[in-house]
């Protein structure tokens, strides 16, 4: 096989622990691996050579939260909370009434989009979820495209309760017959556990029903107050408590002493002007972070990790080095992959060489598109 040496890298932060960054630095890419990181002056031979030219290089981002099998559109809704109306998370009907009148094509097409539009900002890894189906027939429609494109499915049946259906009589919907159709094209089941969705218990049973079909467990949890949905994610061994954005002192504790990632979605407060999650009160208690897009249509309608990275920077109270390794060994944790979020010797060759001497100047530049190249197992996208 080829290998391939990019070297003249001003900074390759690579994610690994033990030699997180290293300036002056070149990568070693084989078989659709990384062979060897380095100093340029102790790079070996390969069969062929990129000049970085001094910029930067970084692991592709791992963005562990996106909806993106959708049609319609809600920029009324976004236009009327920017006048002032709250955000409730009613507006995911609308969206729903809108996909299941769409044809297989047009959503397979708009996901399809989304996903390119994704890694040409640097994404290499990306979760998809259903929930703008919630019957049995729109949500396994929408997890078998979602399958086409990524590895990394989540069946959402749990999103909200559809005007037509009891929440009793749908839980036992999503739990039962949803649940066996939508199997075997994902890998994960979420709930969103929260007031005018579904209570604890009610996440309990569905994320039981999940589990013994052989689904890892993600949850949205504490979004729009406090609630249950964090210690249920720690206590079930969910690999993901996402939005966490009103915790209380219990709930820290419960992420810092398990092994369920803190995914936080800035985007989403962005787009509803909703408080921040408090990053740095995660991280100084040892939480694992990861930061995620929540590309949706209704309440963060980004597909840009780097927006979300200056965001975390500007608002979370993170370092730039804490919102780059969220962003990309964060995801991973959160997908539980060992694969992809870093560049150490065995991983995935997925990196993105960024116009820019240093991944700082994602938050220093917010908004600038800085990708120069995407490399995906080892290829270079055009």
């Amino acid at each position: 096989m080829t290998t391939t040496l990019i070297d003249g890298i001003g900074v390759l932060y690579t994610g690994d622990p033990e030699r997180e960054e290293i300036e002056d630095a070149a990568i070693v890419l084989d078989g659709g691996l990384v062979a060897w990181t380095g100093t340029s002056g102790e790079a070996p031979d390969a069969d062929e050579r990129v000049d970085a030219e001094g910029r930067a290089v970084i692991p592709g981002f791992v963005d562990s939260h996106a909806h993106l099998v959708f049609a319609g559109d809600r920029t009324a809704e976004f236009q009327a909370r920017m006048s002032g109306e709250p955000y409730t998370g009613g507006g995911i009907r609308t969206t729903v009434a809108a996909t299941r009148r769409a044809g297989d094509a047009e959503l397979a097409a708009r996901t399809l989009g989304l996903v390119d539009e994704m890694c040409a900002q640097g994404t290499t890894t990306v979760e998809i979820k259903s929930g703008y189906g919630l019957t049995v027939a729109d949500e396994r429609r929408s997890l078998r495209i979602a399958a086409r494109l990524t590895e990394e499915t989540t069946f959402l049946g749990a999103h909200v309760v559809p005007a037509d259906m009891d929440a009793d009589s749908y839980v036992r919907l999503v739990a039962g017959e949803m649940l066996e159709a939508c199997a075997p094209y994902a890998k994960w089941v979420d709930v969103f556990c929260e007031r005018g969705a579904f209570d604890g218990d009610q996440t309990r049973e569905i994320l039981g029903a999940g589990q013994k079909a052989g689904l890892g467990l993600r949850v949205h949890a504490n979004q729009l107050g406090e609630g249950p949905g964090v210690r249920i994610a720690c206590e079930l061994g969910a690999a993901s408590a996402d939005h966490c954005t009103h915790l209380t002192p219990a709930d820290v504790d419960a992420l810092a002493s398990s092994g369920t990632v803190a995914t936080l979605l800035p985007g989403a407060e962005f787009s509803t002007r909703s408080p921040y999650p408090d990053a740095r009160r995660l991280i100084d208690a040892g939480a694992t972070v990861a930061l995620a897009t929540d590309c949706n249509p209704g309440s963060s309608f980004t597909s840009s990790m780097a927006f979300c990275v200056a965001l975390a920077v500007r608002e979370m109270r993170m370092t730039p080095l804490e919102a780059i390794r969220a962003a990309t060994y964060g995801g991973a944790r959160a997908l539980r992959r060992t694969d992809v979020g870093w560049l150490r010797p065995g991983a995935r060759a997925d990196l993105v060489v960024l116009d820019a001497p240093s991944y700082v100047h994602l938050a220093y530049r917010p908004g600038v598109p800085l990708v120069h190249q995407v490399f995906q197992g080892g290829l270079l996208l055009e």
